[in-house]
């Protein structure tokens, strides 16, 4: 079966590539090189001319009969066969030859000037490069031509030509060859990476892949890896326990319901007795109500299918109608709720959404305060934060708790007892509830004694406040 290109190994791409890119580049430098080497020897051709020319006109001498004759013998008709030289007078009568001479075409004078001019053509089927130019000799302007072969040069320049193009393919061979090599080893890092990370699993994500050198790209790729990890192992973490607890919060109820039914079932009652029974079945079975909505709010906030509704709000305002709502519940306790409220500090949110936040801080003051109590709630604004605090005079909460106090099911035992009626999602909620406005919550210690909770939100400017009017 073909695979295609795209889903070919990295490997085998990088290799691909890398055959690719060189081939293009060797062939580019062969041909430059062909060029270069040709030019060369053509250069080479015409210096030997230019000597040639400067010889012939050297050897030149007039005879008794007034024509002309080579002084040199290297200058004979028989001498050589790849050269030639030809004197030819103004009126176009060939005075003296040598050499090859006698197979080039007769010289067209029209053609010859003054200064010395090279030309290429063929003669009989084979190549010449020429060298013609006026001289004179004794005081007679005659015209000079001196030729040799192209074929020798044709010759080495087939045999480089040869060379590069049967060279090449081998050497893209070889090259593919080094190029698999190299991919290979470039890669085993990542294998090695793949190998380890294949070990990790839900039973083993305390696992990290080792990490050779944290400077190169493998090894940023393994630091990035082991930090999903990290994170897969912290999700992983908070889903036990949630299904734990969720479980247990779910099985007490269940319990109380299924013994309340039993104890009616074990003998006959009066109407009041099952009267409170089943008021007692109605309570666990509000709970529970109460339980699944909140961990569906809870489930619909993480899948982020929740819509809100911004508006421009008086985070004053909003703190002053939850503490007025909230009021009985603490005169039921004879705690007293005081308010220092900022006016003018404006956030965009979900009224519904933030009011619930702020609410469940201040239900959860109230519930872990003593009787009594005074719960402190005050509204300021911080640069470009506006900040709600509610400190309570409960136990408090120790530092090793504070980060795991917004968890969902989490208690303190000292503080936070499910005798009180929470749930252990209440923190939960306002958490989430303020993160999807876009703010953040905190715990830290009281001043004396207690713990402060605040929340901290986008302030809006008051130009986009009168933008939104």
């Amino acid at each position: 079966m073909k695979v295609p290109w795209s889903a070919a190994s990295i490997r085998a791409r990088m290799t691909g590539w890398y055959a690719v890119a060189l081939s293009l580049m060797l062939v580019v430098y062969a041909a430059a090189t062909f060029v270069a080497v040709r030019q060369e020897f053509q250069e080479g051709l015409d210096d030997q001319l230019h000597d040639d020319f400067e010889s012939a006109e050297g050897v030149l001498t007039p005879t008794a009969d007034g024509r002309l004759a080579w002084l040199d013998r290297h200058h004979d008709p028989s001498n050589d066969e790849d050269r030639g030289s030809d004197v030819w007078s103004p009126n176009g009568e060939q005075l003296v030859s040598s050499g090859a001479s006698g197979t080039l075409p007769p010289l067209a004078l029209a053609t010859a000037g003054a200064q010395p001019h090279y030309q290429s053509i063929v003669a009989k089927g084979r190549r010449w490069r020429t060298l013609t130019g006026t001289t004179m000799v004794s005081g007679r302007s005659v015209v000079l031509r001196v030729a040799r072969s192209e074929e020798r040069l044709r010759e080495q320049l087939s045999e480089v030509l040869k060379v590069l193009v049967f060279g090449l393919p081998l050497v893209i061979v070889l090259a593919g060859a080094g190029g698999y090599v190299l991919a290979r080893r470039a890669l085993a890092p990542i294998e090695h990476l793949a190998v380890e990370a294949r070990r990790v699993t839900a039973e083993r994500l305390h696992e990290r892949v080792s990490v050779p050198n944290q400077h190169d790209e493998i090894g940023r790729l393994a630091a990035v890896i082991n930090d999903a990890f990290s994170r897969l192992e912290s999700s992983f973490d908070k889903l036990r326990r949630f299904t734990a607890d969720a479980s247990h919060e779910l099985r007490t109820p269940l319990a109380v319901l299924r013994g309340i039914g039993e104890a009616g079932l074990v003998e006959t009652r009066t109407p009041a007795e099952y009267k409170e029974a089943i008021g007692s079945m109605l309570e666990e079975i509000d709970r529970l109500t109460t339980l699944v909505d909140t961990l569906l709010r809870l489930s619909h906030g993480d899948a982020g299918s929740v819509h809100l509704s911004r508006e421009s709000l008086d985070l004053g305002q909003l703190t002053r109608e939850v503490a007025s709502s909230l009021g009985v519940l603490a005169e039921e306790r004879r705690q007293r709720i005081s308010i220092e409220s900022i006016d003018g500090v404006r956030v965009s949110a979900d009224r519904l959404v933030l009011r619930e936040a702020i609410t469940n801080v201040v239900d959860n003051a109230i519930k872990y305060s003593p009787v009594g109590a005074s719960i402190a709630v005050s509204v300021r604004g911080d640069g470009d934060r506006a900040v709600v605090e509610v400190a309570d005079q409960g136990a408090g909460i120790a530092a090793e708790y504070r980060e795991r106090i917004f968890d969902r099911f989490f208690r303190v035992d000292s503080a936070r007892s499910r005798d009180a009626g929470g749930t252990g999602l209440g923190l939960a909620i306002a958490k989430w509830a303020v993160e999807i406005n876009g703010g953040s919550i905190r715990v830290d210690p009281g001043a004396i004694s207690g713990s402060v909770f605040r929340i901290s939100l986008p302030i809006e400017r008051l130009l986009d406040h009168l933008q939104r009017q």
